[in-house]
């Protein structure tokens, strides 16, 4: 019976240990001068990104607001893998940096271009692991940073308590209507398209509208203004509930009505409701949901948030895609046989291109938002444009 049982545990072993044993004897070498200093570069940026973050507001409110320490240790893990996505990247280019700079100060990567062994073949295992480590970033920030942010955000505000609520949960929703008015004189609508609802909501509670204002232009002769204090949206009836409010309603004439009411049905498309549940933050949506907020911004019209979304629904990929720009680099830089080992080097080094890379981010995206670069080019040209200047580099790096 013992012999059988350290034969199932020899056999599981070997399936663990035979995938790595069919890599080729070179690449395992490369992995493992890689992958000890990439678990030590995303525990440091992980870290300091998290004290700087997260660490320092959670303390103030522990202080200021009386969070209890458990509920601030929650909110702290929760918050772990939005700064582990921006942690992936920057550790892949200081890893490759460390790790090639130390080959190459000890004239390794020398003796491995003497046997006839090129530079891109030298550096393919740490392209395979910027591949890796995109796909990781791509589910952790599609899949795990949307959920986390909001469970982050349920934690602090439960912790807090009402007061701090009230402040988080204010929202100035603003729907606007595009169609035809209606000519009251034959009943025709026009073919022309106008502005004909403006829908305001100052806060968004529980599926329930707070301080309502909805300005009507649908008929050319009349002007409608509603306020009340609160409106739910009616699924069966395709309708608004109004309760405590007032209708104000100005014709060509001049003549003025002001009818009070507890209750008003008022019949409008469910977008209001829609455009409230959309996260103001990109970062707290999925892909899926950064699509249908698109969907939603086209029916409303909103030219601007359609191109911010756009350009926030291109950096769902960008941003995992700065791990391959990451690799690429650090693994050229590293293998140049002038740049030395040292840690307080390759850190400062890391910091500088970071910032570098992120600054082009930030302008080229800025771009897109404002309508001077079409969303997909200003997502894509910090990466196109880093590959583009890493396999230039890897060319001459090899001559």
């Amino acid at each position: 019976m013992k012999l059988s049982n350290q034969s199932l545990i020899k056999k599981a072993v070997n399936k663990i240990i035979t995938p790595w044993y069919s890599i080729a004897l070179i690449d395992r070498w490369l992995l493992g001068q890689i992958i000890p200093p990439m678990v030590f570069a995303i525990s440091a940026f992980t870290v300091i990104s998290l004290s700087v973050g997260v660490m320092f507001d959670l303390i103030r409110k522990i202080v200021e607001y009386g969070l209890p320490l458990l509920e601030a240790l929650k909110a702290l893990i929760y918050s772990l893998p939005s700064f582990l996505v921006l942690s992936f990247p920057m550790a892949v280019l200081l890893s490759t940096l460390l790790s090639f700079g130390k080959l190459s100060a000890n004239s390794e990567l020398l003796a491995l271009r003497s046997l006839g062994i090129t530079t891109s073949r030298i550096i393919a295992p740490a392209i395979a692991v910027s591949i890796f480590m995109t796909g990781l970033t791509f589910y952790f920030n599609d899949n795990l940073v949307p959920n986390s942010n909001k469970l982050a955000e349920s934690t602090l505000r439960s912790g807090i308590g009402s007061s701090f609520n009230q402040g988080k949960n204010k929202n100035n929703i603003i729907f606007t209507r595009k169609g035809s008015r209606i000519d009251p004189d034959n009943q025709a609508t026009k073919i022309n398209t106008y502005l004909t609802h403006i829908f305001y909501a100052s806060r968004f509670e529980n599926n329930i509208m707070k301080k309502v204002t909805v300005l009507d232009f649908s008929r050319e002769n009349i002007k409608q203004i509603l306020t009340a204090n609160s409106a739910t949206f009616d699924k069966d009836n395709s309708s608004w509930v109004f309760t405590d409010g007032n209708i104000v309603s100005t014709d060509n004439i001049g003549q003025t009505t002001n009818i009070k009411f507890k209750q008003y049905i008022y019949p409008f498309v469910e977008g209001p409701l829609d455009l409230a549940k959309v996260p103001k933050d990109a970062s707290d949506m999925s892909l899926k949901e950064a699509l249908e907020a698109e969907r939603i911004y086209k029916k409303i019209g909103d030219l601007k948030q359609i191109r911010k979304i756009q350009v926030r629904i291109q950096e769902k990929f960008t941003l995992p895609c700065a791990c391959l720009v990451f690799g690429l680099i650090g693994s050229i830089l590293g293998c140049k046989s002038n740049l030395r080992s040292s840690k307080s080097q390759g850190f400062g080094l890391s910091v500088i291109l970071i910032l570098i890379y992120y600054l082009i981010s930030f302008i080229s995206s800025s771009f897109g938002v404002k309508g001077l670069l079409p969303p997909i080019i200003a997502a894509w040209f910090p990466v196109v444009f880093s590959i583009g200047g890493s396999f230039y580099f890897l060319k001459r790096t090899s001559i």
